[in-house]
């Protein structure tokens, strides 16, 4: 596959991907977090790294906004979730696995 094909490619996946998640505002961060050790903030932080390194100028809030489709904060207000005790255990299992590694 050549170079620009596959960068494409790469791009409408990450485009369907961050469409996926915006439109399963359900999906709780947490929950994302315990199962596959990262979240839209995460996806926010590496998009905006990735910004940085090629020489763009982007913050972390115009990050968030582009993965969650809106300001962090009104996503936060409509759609996230107090996380229960049952999540919190579970994320903390998750990261004491890690550090044992």
């Amino acid at each position: 596959m050549e170079k620009d094909s596959k960068i494409e490619l790469e791009a409408a996946v990450f485009r369907r991907f961050v469409d996926h998640l915006q439109k399963h505002t359900e999906v709780q961060n947490i929950d994302l977090m315990i199962l596959a050790d990262f979240c839209r903030n995460c996806l926010a932080k590496w998009y905006s790294e990735a910004a940085m390194e090629q020489g763009m100028e982007m913050d972390y809030e115009q990050a968030r906004k582009m993965i969650y489709g809106m300001p962090y904060k009104e996503w936060k207000d409509k759609f996230q979730n107090e996380a229960s005790p049952k999540q919190l255990a579970a994320y903390q299992q998750k990261q004491q696995a890690k550090q044992n590694l």
